[in-house]
C-alpha cells in the first residue's frame, strides 16, 4: 500500500512539474489509448463474427449475377470497410495533437522562464529551472504519446486494409462468376 501511495505522489509531482499542459496531454493520451484498445478488441473479437454472418448471408442468396446483386455486394464490402476503419481518423488526429500540445507546453514553460528573468534577472537559476522543466517535460510526454500511438495506428490501419480485402474476397460470386 505504501508503494502505491509513493507512486501516486511521484506521478502527481511529475504532473505538477510539467504544468497544466501535461494534464491535457494525459487526457488526450487516455482517449487515444481507449480508441486503440477498442479497435483491437473489434478486430480480434467482433469483426470475425460479423464477417462470418455477412458471408453466410451472401452465400444464401440465390441470385448473384445481376446488377442489383453486385450493388448489394458493394454495399456489404463498404459497410465492412467502414466498420474496420471506424475511429482510425480520430486516432490519427489525436496522435498529431500530442506533439502540438507538447509544443504548447514548451512555449508556456519558456514564457515562465522569461517572466522569472524579467522579475529577478538572470541570477535566480532555481526559478528558471522550474520553467525549463515545464518547457521540456510536456514536449517529451507529447512525443512519447505520439510515437507509441503512431506505431499502433499504423498496425491497425494495415490490419483493417487486410481484413477489408479478405472480406471482398470472401464475398465473391459463389455460382462461378467472380464479381
Amino acid at each position: 500500500m505504501q508503494l502505491l501511495v509513493e507512486s501516486l505522489e511521484y506521478i502527481r509531482d511529475f504532473m505538477e512539474t510539467g504544468g497544466q499542459i501535461l494534464w491535457a496531454i494525459l487526457a488526450v493520451s487516455i482517449v487515444l489509448w481507449t480508441l486503440i484498445i477498442e479497435r483491437y478488441w473489434y478486430l480480434r473479437l467482433v469483426h470475425p463474427r460479423y464477417l462470418r454472418q455477412v458471408v453466410e448471408a451472401w452465400k444464401r442468396r440465390e441470385e448473384m449475377h445481376s446488377w442489383h446483386a453486385h450493388q448489394i455486394r458493394r454495399m456489404l464490402i463498404s459497410d465492412i470497410n467502414m466498420r474496420l476503419n471506424r475511429s482510425l481518423l480520430v486516432i490519427k488526429t489525436l496522435i498529431a495533437l500530442c506533439p502540438l500540445l507538447g509544443l504548447l507546453g514548451t512555449v508556456t514553460g519558456m514564457i515562465q522562464v522569461f517572466d522569472v528573468m524579467a522579475v529577478t534577472g538572470t541570477g535566480n537559476a532555481r526559478a528558471m529551472a522550474s520553467g525549463v522543466s515545464m518547457a521540456t517535460i510536456p514536449t517529451m510526454a507529447g512525443m512519447v504519446a505520439a510515437l507509441s500511438g503512431f506505431y499502433f495506428s499504423a498496425r491497425l490501419q494495415t490490419h483493417a486494409a487486410t481484413e477489408g480485402q479478405k472480406a471482398a474476397d470472401l464475398l465473391r460470386d459463389y455460382h462461378g462468376e467472380q464479381a
